[in-house]
């Protein structure tokens, strides 16, 4: 389907934080645009008050008008993540829409494009929106669609006058081989969606064949150490090609020196903790070079960086408490963000709250999770969030407890996590997950900023 050609668009899942993107830019396009989600949320209810119709009722007497046959010109676009059974979905397929995953639509979109990929199981969003970022912040320019909401835009989705677009190409349901890009990134390729590769080697396979769909003249970034026989390396490491170098703390804030083989730049301060989040800005900077923006003005850009919402966010930072919230949801996602905390605050208490997500998630990496989670000081573990799956025999909260060697842990809900913080007030609380953990956010930011 030609995007000149789409005049009307249905997002089934549009409270998605990749649909909703999509979502908000059919809509500036001028396009005719609604959606069904199951649950309301506060990103819901901001595209309503943007002026998108959204349905809660998963019924097709809940379509608007203009959905309810079969048009030319009219796209419907769905996430993987929905169910099969869901009634709405089965109505467009009934009725002979044009349907599309959310990834199909992004390859459409960026078809005749300068597109920049950035792939990986962990890192891909903060990555992304640091390279859209520069490319905003130094006027070179871009459109971009995010898996977070930049705190710079406060938005997921960046409206470009070029030609050049930056994505957040998922692996989840192979889905990032829609996607041909003129710059590609693999920031890691850690086993996580078994329950759709069956194993490392075939998630691994995935990569590869994203990393060879580069278009003809195309540069691939890969992080140094990955299975991937091609492309420039990076990290902070002196073996990369482009490299972060002589990492410091200076107050709140990491500092290091970039180099690749042709640039050097000195002193480079990033809000964002961790020497993950330091690798993360090297490749948006080798990026940024490779399209010829000016070095001090990339330097410049990478400063007001703010980071993304629910990547290592200060809720509350003040000098009694500190409270962070991170998506993080998988163990190699929860180490570097526990190992950020410890290397900003190594004297304080850490208070944790996870919530695992996915049954199959907990069961194929308990010990994993179970030996990062057992290094706080104090664990309170929420039941498991299921998203798109049904429960395990055998497979729960408990489950995961029983493994954490941490002596100070226990299972409880929400409500005894708010309470416990307004009883004991913590001196350093991390929230951690990728559920809907973050309904506590708020009580929690309450109690300690009213403390």
């Amino acid at each position: 389907m030609e995007l000149g050609k789409i005049n009307r668009v249905f997002f089934v899942g549009i409270g998605g934080i990749g649909m909703s993107a999509l979502a908000r830019y059919f809509a500036k396009r001028g396009q005719v645009v609604c959606g069904y989600d199951k649950t309301r949320t506060k990103l819901t209810e901001t595209l309503e008050q943007e002026g998108i119709l959204i349905t809660y009722l998963d019924e097709s007497a809940a379509l608007p008008c203009a959905f309810l046959d079969h048009h030319d010109d009219t796209l419907v676009v769905y996430t993987p993540a929905i169910p099969k059974d869901l009634k709405i979905l089965n109505h467009f397929k009934d009725k002979g829409f044009s349907l599309k995953k959310r990834s199909e639509v992004l390859g459409i979109i960026s078809q005749g494009m300068f597109c920049i990929g950035i792939a990986g199981t962990h890192g891909k969003t903060t990555t992304s929106s640091i390279v859209a970022h520069i490319l905003k912040d130094t006027g070179y320019d871009c459109t971009a669609f995010l898996g977070g909401i930049t705190s710079n835009y406060n938005s997921n989705v960046l409206f470009g006058q070029n030609d050049v677009v930056v994505v957040e190409a998922d692996e989840y349901d192979r889905s990032f081989l829609t996607l041909h890009s003129d710059i590609a990134v693999v920031t890691s390729m850690d086993a996580d969606h078994l329950d759709i590769y069956g194993d490392k080697s075939h998630l691994e396979e995935s990569f590869r064949l994203y990393a060879g769909q580069l278009k003809e003249n195309g540069t691939l970034y890969v992080h140094e150490g990955l299975s991937l026989s091609d492309g420039i390396s990076y990290a902070a490491s002196s073996t990369a090609t482009a490299k972060a170098e002589n990492l410091r703390v200076e107050g709140s804030k990491f500092v290091f020196d970039y180099s690749d083989d042709s640039t050097e730049i000195k002193d480079i301060s990033l809000m964002l903790p961790g020497k993950h989040n330091v690798e993360n800005t090297t490749v948006a900077i080798a990026i940024a070079l490779k399209l010829g923006i000016d070095a001090e003005k990339i330097k410049e850009a990478v400063a007001n960086f703010k980071g993304v919402k629910r990547r290592f966010e200060y809720i509350v930072n003040n000098d009694n408490q500190i409270y962070i919230d991170d998506y993080a949801h998988h163990p190699e996602e929860l180490k570097a963000c526990f190992d950020a905390v410890r290397q900003l605050y190594p004297d304080k208490k850490l208070t944790v709250i996870f919530q695992p997500h996915l049954f199959t998630r907990t069961r194929d990496f308990a010990d994993e999770f179970a030996k990062v989670l057992s290094t706080a000081d104090e664990m309170l573990l929420l039941e498991i969030y299921p998203a798109r799956e049904l429960p395990l025999e055998g497979v729960n909260s408990q489950f995961l407890l029983d493994k954490i060697t941490l002596e100070n842990k226990k299972i409880c809900g929400k409500d005894f996590v708010v309470q416990h913080v307004k009883d004991t007030k913590p001196e350093l609380i991390l929230t951690v997950g990728a559920g809907d953990i973050d309904t506590i956010i708020e009580p929690i930011k309450n109690i300690l900023n009213n403390a």
